[in-house]
């Protein structure tokens, strides 16, 4: 039998906006805190600042999966990603603390909202039988973002300060915008498919708590949060932990050797997992990010970056990516918004309040090692609740 078709055109386009909308957070939520503290903020400050981005996505993702299947899919994701374009030039209004948490927050609303309904449409033109290689596929984008962004964000802040990455913001999104609106998803969109998803939708209504969130997603979304809250401390406060050891040069290269792993990694984890099952992925993936962690808290060094960049590609980029094709492969295609939703809902908690979290840690002790060290605790805390949500699967 012929394998089912993975790269069609539906999917590169999703894709690609996909990819777009990941630049446009890491080339600001790499810089932004530096760009706070030109402006007054503390550390603790502004790692709030750079999280509040997450916090506003966190509360978006809240309602849009509902939203969603209201309104399509198609439209959310052309009227939101457009938003998300205009608000880009609000940063270059904001001159104040509190001016700038505010179009952070409203920036934030926007990306959860955008992010959701592309997201949603990448995984519905997936075929089931290769379901978390396709997975691993389409989140490629947001692992490209997170080895480009830091990179591009660092490139042009260092020669055209902050109104720079805010005009890259903006021209990257814009491309989201164009590539969503030529994706075709008439046949799958619940607002539009017909009646026989209808009538899915009218036998599993969405009552109660599950008007908003899937509730048969919480508990593997879980553990990508507990990974992400060990993670978050690289993307928001590496730049200045590098500073501090010296490592500044080394570590310019530190997101571009996560997403170069995640590359040849992630595609082969989808396979093997849709192959021999789930566990086999996410237990080792859970430690390899605990091990590049600890080895960089206890011996800062050229070598220790490099083993933590290629352990954090191994652990929260790998386990991402696993964790999320598990999410939404046991709901049917109708509820396939809402697990979409509780999932990345998960990790933006984790993204939006991690950041105030470690910089509280790093103000009231400034030893950014401790930090990573604590990050990498929190992190082994996510396989005994891995072993719990993967019982009774492979």
């Amino acid at each position: 039998m012929a394998q089912e078709i993975i790269f069609g055109k539906k999917f590169l386009l999703a894709f690609l906006s996909l990819l777009t909308q990941a630049i446009v957070m890491y080339v600001l939520i790499t810089t932004i805190s530096e760009h706070a503290t030109t402006l007054g903020a503390t550390a603790t400050v502004a790692g709030l600042i750079s999280g509040i981005y997450i916090f506003g996505s966190l509360c978006s993702r809240f309602y849009s999966g509902h939203a969603m299947e209201t309104i399509g899919w198609k439209k959310m994701a052309v009227w939101s990603s457009l938003f998300h374009c205009l608000v880009c030039g609000g940063y270059f209004f904001a001159d104040g603390i509190g001016s700038l948490l505010f179009v952070r927050f409203i920036h934030g609303l926007s990306f959860g909202a955008a992010s959701n309904a592309v997201a949603t449409i990448g995984r519905s033109v997936l075929p089931k039988s290769r379901f978390a290689e396709g997975c691993g596929y389409l989140m490629l984008a947001t692992t490209l973002a997170v080895g480009i962004g830091p990179f591009i964000g660092g490139q042009v802040y260092n020669v055209f300060g902050s109104n720079g990455c805010f005009v890259t913001a903006m021209i990257m999104e814009l491309l989201s915008l164009l590539a969503v609106y030529f994706v075709d998803v008439r046949q799958l969109d619940p607002a539009t498919c017909g009646k026989i998803k209808q009538k899915q939708i009218q036998l599993d209504p969405p009552v109660g708590i599950n008007r908003y969130i899937e509730v048969r997603s919480l508990p593997i979304s879980s553990v990508s949060a507990l990974c992400g809250l060990g993670y978050v401390g690289i993307i928001t406060f590496g730049r200045l932990f590098a500073a501090s050891e010296d490592l500044v040069n080394v570590f310019s290269y530190f997101f571009l050797i996560y997403a170069f792993i995640l590359i040849f990694s992630r595609p082969l984890a989808g396979k093997i997992q849709d192959k021999y099952g789930n566990k086999i992925i996410c237990y080792p993936a859970i430690l390899a990010q605990v091990i590049g962690l600890g080895v960089l808290a206890l011996y800062p060094s050229i070598i220790t970056v490099v083993l933590c960049a290629i352990g954090c590609g191994l652990g929260y980029g790998t386990i991402l990516s696993a964790n999320n094709a598990i999410a939404c492969k046991a709901v049917p295609t109708h509820r396939l918004s809402y697990a979409v939703s509780t999932y990345y809902m998960s990790c933006d908690i984790a993204f939006g309040f991690g950041p105030a979290i470690l910089g509280y840690l790093v103000s009231e002790t400034n030893n950014y090692r401790l930090m990573y060290a604590v990050s990498a605790l929190i992190t082994f805390l996510a396989l005994p609740l891995c072993i719990y949500a993967l019982k009774g699967k492979r």
